[in-house]
């Protein structure tokens, strides 16, 4: 039994270089996971990457999995809430107990690795490790891993998944990854591993063209949305919207997914083949592992806190985690499909190393009035004043509040909301910019943490 008590534990983790500092190596948390008998090695592996996508994906081959009888783990960053929402098990995020104790286990290595290193091992390689070890001891059937940034220098590249998934890639983190989607997808495409199978979502031509050569040199499979599986048709629903889906091994008709947007039924038809291809699906013995029953059962129970997540009603408030242009124009797109709000009341906290003016031209059209704050995540986040000058140039100063309180915003967002519709119509806030100004709104707003099921 350690000593240490969780705040104590994740003080120390916080105290480490912070995951958007990146050192391109996986020197140091290879020889980490080697010190601790490289339990990656231990369980099959799907492997995620992308730019948008990744952690509802992730989140929707971790439903099939445990609903086709699998024990799991499953890994996504960032966390809304709690970092221990990071590393699940069985769909439940990892206690306080369990989590101290996994830390207390690689602490030593933790702090050998450190003493042969010029730069210690980052917030992100030790906690990647803390997962890889906590599948190991559980022990899981499967571990869902999704990539923190990037793919090939990633500290979970140390896994080599049996399938890889590459969700849809566009530009984020340029600063990083690189300033176009071709440049991005080598990076990413270094996930697709030798004899494994690469489910990869819909992607511009030329940047299937850089994943298609990496599978290719690695002679790894190929499964492509579009041409081996896919959303056959969809209809909105209440509370979600209907699909019908061709999935490698056959048809699945009229799957409710209580989750709103097309594109997370993209993402579902991704998870899917991504389940199908681990589990040997095909037309032949799809009967035997995958069935309608399942995969309705699966998705029907599927939640994506802080993405398109209805927290409030009376009016309605939705909280979701785009932060890129790419990403907040999918969310647009879904708010006027899936609801009729008159007027739409935005609240957006921005971080600065972000492509934040396209994010801003992606609501214009959608938001009446857009209310500019500031997540508490002071190093990366945009002061409420710089955001509101951009969004000025783009809405119109008469259409902009400066709010540098989160509370302060929701507050006033509800309240314009409530005012205007009356004689307007159904008014709506959405709150969005980054994932920690979502997760922060959701303390605010929801009781039950994001990673626990619902």
């Amino acid at each position: 039994m350690s000593d240490l008590s969780y705040a104590e534990v994740s003080a120390k983790l916080q105290a480490r270089w912070p995951e958007n500092k990146i050192d391109p190596t996986l020197d140091r948390v290879r020889r980490l996971v080697e010190l601790l008998g490289d339990p990656q090695k231990t369980y099959p592996v799907v492997h995620l990457t992308g730019t948008n996508g990744k952690t509802s994906t992730a989140r929707m081959v971790d439903a099939l999995l445990r609903e086709a009888g699998l024990r799991t783990g499953r890994f996504t960053s960032p966390h809304l809430e709690t970092v221990r929402e990071r590393i699940t098990l069985n769909g439940e995020p990892i206690d306080e107990q369990r989590f101290v104790e996994v830390y207390t286990e690689i602490e030593p290595y933790v702090n050998v690795v450190d003493s042969e290193n010029e730069h210690p091992l980052s917030f992100f390689e030790v906690i990647t490790a803390m997962a890889f070890a906590a599948f190991a001891d559980a022990p899981v059937d499967v571990a869902v891993i999704e990539v923190g940034l990037g793919g090939t220098w990633d500290s979970t590249n140390v896994a080599d998944g049996i399938v890889s998934v590459i969700t849809p890639v566009a530009v984020d983190h340029a600063h990083i990854l690189g300033s176009d989607p071709v440049t991005i997808a080598g990076d990413k495409s270094g996930i697709i591993k030798p004899g494994s199978t690469a489910v990869l979502a819909q992607q511009s031509p030329e940047v299937a063209e850089v994943l298609l050569r990496r599978a290719a040199e690695v002679g790894a499979q190929v499964a492509r949305e579009g041409l081996d599986f896919g959303v056959v048709s969809r209809s909105v629903a209440v509370g979600g919207q209907l699909i019908s889906f061709q999935g490698l091994g056959g048809e699945y008709d009229d799957i409710f997914l209580p989750l709103h947007g097309e594109y997370q039924a993209h993402n579902a038809a991704t998870a899917l083949a991504a389940v199908e291809a681990l589990l040997g699906a095909s037309a032949q013995n799809i009967g035997q592992r995958m069935t309608r029953e399942l995969v309705e059962a699966g998705f029907a129970e599927i939640t994506s806190p802080g993405r398109m997540e209805v927290v409030r009603t009376s009016p309605t408030v939705i909280v979701d985690a785009a932060h890129n242009p790419h990403g907040a124009e999918a969310t647009a797109a879904t708010v006027t499909e899936a609801f009729a709000f008159n007027p739409l009341i935005g609240v957006l906290g921005c971080m600065k190393d972000k492509d934040v003016y396209g994010v801003l031209e992606a609501y214009e059209p959608i938001m009446e009035t857009v209310v500019c704050t500031r997540n508490s995540f002071t190093e990366r986040s945009m002061p409420a004043e710089e955001l509101g000058e951009l969004a000025a140039e783009i809405f119109g100063e008469d259409r902009v509040l400066v709010r540098p309180k989160l509370l302060d915003a929701i507050d006033d967002a509800i309240r314009l909301a409530e005012e205007n519709a009356l004689a307007m119509g159904t008014g709506g806030v959405l709150i969005t910019g980054s994932v920690i100004t979502a997760g922060e709104a959701r303390t605010l707003l929801v009781r039950k943490p994001a990673g626990e099921k619902r």
